[in-house]
């Protein structure tokens, strides 16, 4: 039973962190000489690069309040764990904890969605090669992860 709570344990503390890098990291579209996250567009221009606070569009906003979020409700979910594994009776559910981790992943799948559907109107400049960072992958990785580890808390019961 031990091995399980690590595990599980484990496995929220990775969905935290991925949360964290992809929201924190300015890598969620990469060009050349150009990159842009969430909260800043960079480009390089004669061996210097230039960052301009991001746009105040509403749907980067959403997209941030959402990413942020997920990082709460993560937090929040962490917390109500280890207050529910020394509270709960024996053999009930750890439903706040589970409820809270898959409004988590819900909130990092929606910020995610918004992002690749309207990323286009916020660059300055017309990006012809252009790619997904790994910040913006790592957000899509967390988002199954943290539906997972919500279900796995649904599931589980508490034993002595």
């Amino acid at each position: 039973m031990l091995v399980l709570l690590l595990g599980i344990v484990i496995l929220h503390v990775a969905v935290l962190v991925l949360l964290f890098v992809s929201t924190i990291v300015s890598v969620w579209i990469v060009g050349q000489n150009y990159s842009a996250d969430l909260w800043q567009n960079c480009s390089e221009a004669v061996s210097a690069w230039h960052c301009l606070h991001s746009s105040t569009n509403g749907w980067l906003q959403s997209v941030q309040a959402m990413m942020i979020l997920s990082i709460l409700y993560s937090v929040i979910s962490l917390f109500f764990f280890f207050c529910q594994l020394f509270t709960l009776t024996k053999g009930g559910r750890f439903y706040i904890t589970g409820f809270f981790q898959i409004l988590a992943g819900l909130c990092v799948m929606t910020g995610a969605a918004i992002f690749t559907a309207r990323h286009t109107e916020w660059q300055q400049q017309p990006l012809l090669p252009y790619s997904y960072g790994f910040a913006y992958i790592l957000a899509w990785v967390a988002f199954p992860l943290a539906l997972v580890s919500g279900i796995i808390y649904v599931i589980l019961r508490k034993r002595e």
